[in-house]
């Protein structure tokens, strides 16, 4: 049987570790041909090594998302290597530091926002004439539970992923006659490095995280890749403009 996106070409931002590793490995075991891109290269490198190791075509592509021009060059390679690009995933990301809203700094705002909510743009304004040149393709943007609701000394991290949702509901209604969805996704607490350098790494922050999950566990980042997958598949023909929560219940509360 086919895979759910077999003879596709798909692209991940921050695929070098976590839900970006995660989903390049899920989108070429589904069939697709992926360019992996990151800015840390050994981590890319890897998630490449290990596609080609399970017999799958991938190609790495060290990329710098807050780089408009590092952007532009990743998509060309990406079209100069395979072709096309019917699917991308706009993962790369960062956490940020803690403060609350008057006491953080201007470089750490400026940081996430370029990053988080600039570099999602740059890649959707690369991506998207590319699509339209071969009629459609779907894109899927790495929001977060915390653009969905608040959350405290987290001002630009927050204000970054509510603006991703808000790029992806604005992109997905003026391209849906064109053939191009575009979707997001937003993780609850997921086992990733991210999270771990965000939080801390022990046993106590584990639990605590733990409990704000109704599911009574973190989440893994096999499952995000697991609705990015269907998300970029003929499956969700029928979606877009859609913030999905895999979140494990928690902003249902």
């Amino acid at each position: 049987m086919a895979g759910r996106v077999e003879g596709k070409v798909a692209l991940v931002t921050g695929g070098g570790s976590g839900i970006g590793q995660a989903t390049a490995l899920a989108l070429a075991r589904e069939g697709a041909k992926v360019v992996v891109s990151d800015i840390v290269v050994a981590g890319g490198e890897e998630t490449v090594q290990m596609i080609q190791a399970a017999g799958g075509q991938a190609v790495f592509v060290k990329t710098d998302v807050a780089k408009a021009a590092e952007i532009e060059a990743m998509v060309r390679k990406t079209v100069e290597t395979y072709g096309r690009l019917d699917c991308a995933f706009n993962n790369a990301g960062i956490g940020g530091k803690f403060a609350r809203t008057a006491d953080d700094s201007e470089d750490n705002w400026d940081q996430v926002i370029a990053i988080n909510l600039t570099g999602v743009w740059l890649c959707m304004k690369y991506e998207i004439p590319q699509m339209l040149k071969q009629g459609g393709g779907a894109i899927v943007n790495t929001a977060s539970i915390a653009g969905l609701v608040g959350g405290v000394q987290a001002a630009p991290y927050v204000a970054s992923k509510h603006g991703v949702n808000g790029l992806t509901k604005t992109a997905a209604l003026e391209y849906a006659k064109q053939g191009i969805r575009v979707n997001a996704v937003c993780p609850g607490v997921i086992r990733t490095p991210l999270v771990a350098k965000t939080f801390g790494n022990s046993t106590r922050i584990e639990e605590k995280l733990t409990l704000m999950e109704p599911i009574g566990r973190l989440g893994k980042p096999e499952e995000i890749a697991a609705a990015v997958v269907w998300l970029c598949s003929d499956a969700a023909s029928f979606v877009t403009g859609l913030p999905m929560a895999v979140d494990g219940g928690l902003t249902a509360q």
